[in-house]
């Protein structure tokens, strides 16, 4: 009976520590407990105002029609989560070239304002503005044959020959001294025939000459 006896006290003896052992780890979930108890009314408390709103326009039977749109439209779903999936792997991949090519555009708006460019459109604009002032639509399409004519005559002299042209013709001015112009008679002209300037200019007035005629 003694071993019988020793063997029931042995077992209670482990079923005691196990019970302490529980009793211990159960601690301090009861204290997480009585933590989260006032939070967790709290929020009860918040939810159930936030649903006073939608009380009346809340009913449990049309939630049953969504389950079924749900579960009808699930690969619908599950292609629309993979679309987003894969906009957002775009999206990732794209960031940081776009925030590169933002950046390379800051800098080359920053050259240009540098440069004046944006400053020159300005006054561009501002110059529209006047002319719009002066002229109406129909004026400025009546000059518009104008217009086309002279971007023609602009392509004309932009050749290399126009060009050095008009650099030595608005030279001209500047190599003309007025106070050394005195009245000259017969003689005073074969006189001046004499002089290699005065005869390379006649030969210049006669090739214009010339010109002028083709203009008849």
């Amino acid at each position: 009976m003694s071993s019988k006896e020793d063997l029931i006290l042995e077992k209670l003896g482990k079923i005691e520590a196990e019970l302490a052992d529980m009793r211990e780890a159960r601690e301090p979930m009861d204290d997480l407990i009585r933590d989260l108890n006032p939070i967790m009314k709290q929020a009860l408390y918040v939810m159930i105002n936030e649903f006073k709103d939608v009380e009346d326009a809340f009913q449990l039977e049309d939630v049953m029609p969504l389950v079924k749109k749900v579960m009808v439209n699930v690969k619908n779903l599950t292609w629309c989560m993979e679309t987003l999936e894969s906009l957002i792997d775009m999206w990732n991949t794209m960031e940081p070239m776009m925030k590169s090519a933002l950046h390379s555009t800051v800098r080359y708006l920053g050259t240009l304002e540098a440069r004046g460019v944006f400053r020159t459109y300005e006054a561009m604009l501002e110059v529209r503005a006047k002319i719009a002032q002066h002229y109406g639509p129909e004026d400025i399409e009546a000059m518009g044959d104008s217009f086309v004519m002279l971007i023609g005559l602009l392509k004309k002299m932009s050749t290399p020959e126009m060009m050095e042209l008009l650099n030595k013709l608005t030279d001209l001015p500047a190599n003309i001294n007025l106070e050394n112009a005195k009245p000259i008679g017969p003689l005073g002209i074969v006189g001046a025939v004499s002089n290699s300037e005065v005869k390379a200019g006649i030969g210049v007035a006669m090739e214009m000459v010339k010109a002028l005629g083709k203009l008849k």
